[in-house]
């Protein structure tokens, strides 16, 4: 059955002077989870080592203020814009600026889904999303910015994208074989339906789901929904409920702010079991 809770419910533990950890994806709360999922405040000025495990993989999403990475090959600056991937044996520190929180997630022995990242790892990269293509549901006018991918980071073992359903938009009931995700609701609120059983979300809640688990999701009325969602693996197969709500995700050629992105996606179903060699 899905785990659904605001992260409001979570305490934060502290993880060094000026960094507060929520532990929100623990193998207490979802037992067998593939998945650890952080959401990590620093306060301005104060800083946290980044270690990864060499079997492992971790990435991070910036959810508000300014931050930069330091590792071994230079200095990256963050702001509320970028996701980063954390490859096996990664070693940095990440400092705060005026401040940031982000989510920090991290899959453990990620080589069982990607056999790959032991002898080939991938390297440390950031992307600003901003600047990725968005897609648009053939059906309606939600979108979809991906945000890890093979082309992007170079693993299969997760895949991330955002999602953006507008007010009063359901999308269609299905499941995933093969992968477990999470979503993270950035803003907006409105309903997830878990093997039909509804339940409401708000800006700040966590929705897990095992594998094989149905699920579709509708927007309030009145109110644009965001969030991000993460599978691991990154390859799965999906079932739909009602074949002919298969969704299709038409090119827009323009980015969140209208402009023209960084890359080009060509169009692309929801059915195919490989993530489109474009992405």
């Amino acid at each position: 059955m899905a785990t659904i809770f605001n992260q409001s419910a979570v305490l934060p533990e502290a993880a060094g002077e000026g960094v507060a950890r929520q532990k929100l994806l623990t193998r207490g709360r979802v037992p067998g989870t593939s998945i650890l999922l952080d959401r990590v405040h620093l306060a301005s000025g104060f800083s946290l080592e980044l270690v990864v495990h060499p079997q492992s993989v971790a990435w991070f999403q910036m959810l508000s203020g300014d931050a930069e990475v330091r590792h071994s090959i230079g200095t990256q600056i963050l702001s509320d814009a970028h996701v980063g991937l954390l490859p096996p044996g990664f070693h940095g520190t990440l400092a705060a600026g005026t401040g940031a929180t982000l989510l920090y997630a991290e899959v453990p022995n990620a080589v069982r889904f990607d056999p790959g990242l032991a002898s080939q790892p991938p390297e440390f990269r950031v992307v600003d999303w901003t600047r990725e293509p968005v897609l648009q549901s053939e059906h309606d006018a939600r979108k979809r910015i991906y945000l890890i991918t093979p082309r992007l980071f170079g693993t299969k073992s997760i895949k991330g994208e955002m999602i953006i359903y507008p007010a009063g938009t359901t999308g269609a009931n299905h499941h995933h074989e093969g992968a477990e995700h999470f979503m993270y609701f950035l803003r907006g609120c409105g309903t997830i339906y878990a093997n039909e059983k509804p339940f409401a979300v708000r800006e700040g809640d966590v929705v897990y789901y095992p594998d094989r688990e149905r699920h579709y999701l509708s927007a309030s009325e009145g109110e644009e929904m965001a969030f991000v969602e993460f599978f691991a693996p990154g390859e799965c197969v999906t079932i739909w409920v009602d074949e002919s709500k298969v969704c299709g995700w038409l090119p827009t050629g323009k980015d969140i702010h209208g402009a023209a992105p960084v890359r080009e996606i060509t169009a692309h179903s929801s059915k195919p079991v490989a993530i489109p060699a474009d992405v």
